[in-house]
């Protein structure tokens, strides 16, 4: 079956290990800067109680006890020294809205550039996604927010909003851990889940008023390797947005645009940057002034291209849709399926270039049936602009198939 791997980007953030190496505790109070030490050994800054906090071998019941996001009054916000960011393109996750945050302890050296790669983080850092909803008239109902794509989310506003889980990657001395924590229905407290978590909830569409009741899943500790181990050879665990052509944009922190990419540098969380106008950028896959190939290229590269890579867990497919490949077999241009079955939905070609409708990618995009759509996880409702922007472009391009 010809795979097309919209698959969880940092939305699959679980899993916890059990580690030998006392249970000692980093904290910090400030973004660290360029001019820290190495980090080739474990962080030991102590900063104020209930700060951001690394723990290199614990794994806290509770989510406050990282100090990543913090509730103050009424209000989610960052705790100090912790750094939203945001992404050119953001994946989709059944609608949820994501607030990132990326935080070094004191002492650290800043993450290492890299023009295509995650880039280099130093052990200690931790980085967070909470995933939350606009409300609606009851806890379990919940709505979508398109307008809110792409803007930087430096806070949340408690009446606004319906929390659901917040994703913790740690990266500790023998590599990176994720942990899933879920909101209660109070919206007080983040708990532990490793075995994951499933929510039923009704989701009201902003624009036209539908509701459609769908299962909200929290993946359990075996599924966080099926996106993060984005070289299943290695099997090494990695952060999926923290890449320069997905950070590349301005962003506002209440007082105009700022480089994101500078912005990290000059806070200490980056070196090595060429500058936002050498470094590679994607565009926002849902804005609608760019080039469709460009848009298109974009939602598959944060979709998909972290299974569907040539070293990645979807390399045998043949599919490898990150945005340098070029336009041909491989980003699934009249390719034809693997291996029958239902995943083709008796589409001939991954890509029959003039014809979505007979394009296994449409398909796959469109339909719920566990064993032939994707992301295999990470949605429970199809993207329906999603499967717009891809039909609208898989229409455009030129090309027989016969």
């Amino acid at each position: 079956i010809a795979v097309f791997g919209l698959v969880l980007g940092l939305a699959v953030m679980l899993g916890c290990a059990t580690r030998d190496e006392p249970a000692t505790i980093a904290t910090a109070d400030a973004v660290p800067t360029a001019t820290s030490p190495t980090a080739t050994s474990e962080p030991s800054a102590s900063g104020a109680e209930g700060g951001p906090t690394y723990h290199p071998a614990e794994n806290p019941e509770s989510l406050a006890d990282w100090g990543q996001v913090v509730l103050e009054g009424a209000r989610l916000e960052p705790g100090d020294g912790v750094v939203p960011y945001e992404l050119n393109s953001a994946l989709f996750s059944d609608h949820a809205q994501k607030l990132r945050t990326v935080w070094l302890p004191d002492g650290s050296a800043p993450a290492t550039y890299d023009d295509t790669q995650t880039f280099d983080f130093p052990v200690g850092t931790v980085i967070t996604k909470t995933f939350w909803y606009p409300t609606d008239t009851q806890i379990d109902r919940v709505r979508t927010a398109r307008a809110m794509s792409g803007e930087l989310q430096t806070g949340l506003d408690l009446a606004d909003v319906r929390l659901v889980e917040t994703r913790i990657l740690v990266h500790r001395e023998d590599g990176w851990d994720a942990l899933p924590y879920v909101w209660n229905d109070e919206q007080t407290e983040a708990t532990l889940q490793r075995t994951g978590d499933l929510l039923r909830l009704t989701l009201v569409d902003e624009t036209t008023g539908d509701e459609s009741e769908f299962p909200y899943v929290v993946p359990n500790v075996n599924q966080c390797a099926g996106c993060h181990a984005t070289n299943h050879t290695e099997g090494e665990i990695l952060p999926i947005g923290p890449k320069a052509r997905h950070l590349n944009r301005d962003v506002d922190f209440g007082a105009g645009d700022v480089d994101q990419l500078e912005q990290w540098e000059s806070l200490g969380l980056l070196t090595g940057s060429p500058g936002s106008t050498q470094a590679p950028q994607n565009v926002a896959w849902d804005d609608a002034s760019a080039p469709l190939d460009e848009r298109a290229r974009a939602y598959l590269d944060i979709n998909c291209s972290h299974c569907h890579n040539e070293a990645g867990p979807a390399d045998t497919s043949g599919l490898f849709l990150e945005p340098t490949n070029p336009v041909d077999t491989h980003l699934g241009i009249c390719k034809p399926p693997v291996a029958a079955g239902t995943g083709t939905g008796d589409r001939r070609f991954g890509i029959n270039p003039g014809a979505p409708e007979d394009s296994i990618f449409v398909f796959r995009m469109q339909t719920t049936d566990p064993g032939s759509m994707m992301p295999e996880l990470g949605r429970a409702v199809p993207h329906a602009d999603g499967v717009e922007l891809i039909t609208e472009w898989i229409a455009s391009l030129d090309g027989d198939c016969t």
